[in-house]
């Protein structure tokens, strides 16, 4: 799965492609156009669309794109069945989808927080995560709960060191300025923030990002971090994630 490229939309979007071949996947085409747009430039046939949750960002662009590839399959979370049109299949938490014209197979997995019905896609090293992690960051509470979004960023943390997070929002260089807010004494924050804003002068992404690197500086994935938690005067995980999430907020 190293073909994988990503294709800026909107103002800060990533809507990543997959290549096999001349087969194209789509993971949450917000953006027709700018899915066309590559499509075209590398002749690519789309096969599979991937969606994660139902906001219109991520799913504004599946209508066009069904009308000009009908036989696209486009998967999507079953609890959110009500708010995703022109989907095909629906997920549930632990389901496994087989891609036999990628060769892949994905597990899925079931990650409320940002919304209540949004899931991931996980095949070894690849977690395609939507708005539920981001680098150094994760997605705002828009209809879950925050002990909902620790419990799924807990799961993220049970993946190995090893596992590629493409998220879909170039977020990072805010994200970075909280964090080193939050984490004052955290080493590896300085380092990073720079590797980053090179890579931004540059235009290019900073995802993905290797879940062993957001171990280490990602607060939201901290919050069972001991002197984390005496700084911001908490006494379990929950609770501060509780206090992070409230204070990025306002940040």
């Amino acid at each position: 799965m190293s073909d994988i490229t990503a294709i800026a939309a909107f103002k800060d979007n990533y809507i990543w492609c997959l290549r096999q071949a001349k087969l194209a996947l789509i993971v949450d085409p917000g953006d027709a156009t700018a899915v066309l747009q590559h499509l075209q430039l590398h002749q690519l046939q789309l096969a599979v669309i991937l969606i994660t949750h139902h906001h219109p960002d991520h799913t504004g662009g599946i209508k066009e794109l069904k009308q000009l590839w009908p036989d696209a399959v486009v998967y999507a979370p079953a609890l959110e069945q009500d708010k995703i049109p022109y989907a095909d299949v629906w997920l549930e938490d632990k389901d496994q989808i087989e891609l036999a014209d990628f060769n892949l197979s994905f597990q899925v997995m079931q990650l409320p927080g940002h919304t209540l019905g949004h899931i991931a896609y996980y095949s070894a090293p690849v977690l395609f995560c939507g708005d539920t992690l981001f680098n150094a960051g994760c997605g705002r509470l828009f209809e879950g709960t925050a002990a909902q979004m620790w419990q799924s960023l807990s799961r993220i943390l049970t993946l190995p060191d090893q596992t590629l997070i493409y998220a879909t929002h170039e977020y990072t260089l805010a994200n970075l300025e909280f964090a080193r807010w939050a984490d004052p004494d955290n080493t590896e924050l300085a380092n990073y923030q720079h590797w980053c804003q090179q890579q931004r002068e540059l235009q290019q992404p900073t995802l993905p990002t290797p879940l062993a690197v957001q171990r280490q500086i990602n607060p939201f994935l901290r919050a069972e971090d001991v002197g984390l938690q005496h700084r911001w005067q908490q006494h379990n995980a929950v609770d501060l994630f509780t206090a992070l999430r409230s204070a990025k907020d306002r940040f």
